[in-house]
């Protein structure tokens, strides 16, 4: 799991860290504008799963949304990402993916997203493929 998740109370570096792989979430959530309660918890759920502690998991959403927000480009967001261990990246893509199936529609924005942030986040493009048709199995 993201080792700087189960740390980031330790570090203000760590903690920048989570806010900007929580932003990338955000961001992907928000490309369709149509930033759902079901994504939000989607997001909540990862974090939780990736070792942030649960009462701290609201306040960094809410930072990560100012963050995104206030961002005309996701490459401070993803510099942050592609420092993560392979194994890593697939469980933040599988998270990326969740999140825009969990409307159970794909538009032309989240599929160009997700062929951008595998390129910027150094993750083979057979990966991100797999993670994507095993979300749209599970969905179907």
């Amino acid at each position: 799991m993201f080792n700087f998740f189960k740390k980031h109370n330790n570090n203000d570096k760590d903690h920048e860290s989570t806010i900007a792989i929580t932003a990338l979430l955000i961001h992907a959530a928000k490309i369709d504008e149509n930033y759902s309660e079901k994504e939000k918890q989607i997001i909540k759920k990862t974090l939780i799963n990736l070792g942030c502690n649960d009462k701290d998991v609201d306040n960094i959403i809410k930072k990560a949304e100012v963050a995104e927000k206030n961002s005309n480009q996701i490459l401070e967001f993803t510099k942050e990402a592609k420092n993560l261990k392979e194994e890593d990246k697939a469980i933040l893509v599988e998270a990326l993916w969740t999140i825009i199936y969990s409307d159970e529609n794909m538009d032309m924005y989240e599929t160009n997203l997700m062929r951008r942030l595998s390129g910027l986040i150094y993750l083979d493009s057979k990966i991100v493929g797999d993670i994507k048709e095993k979300i749209k199995n599970q969905k179907q």
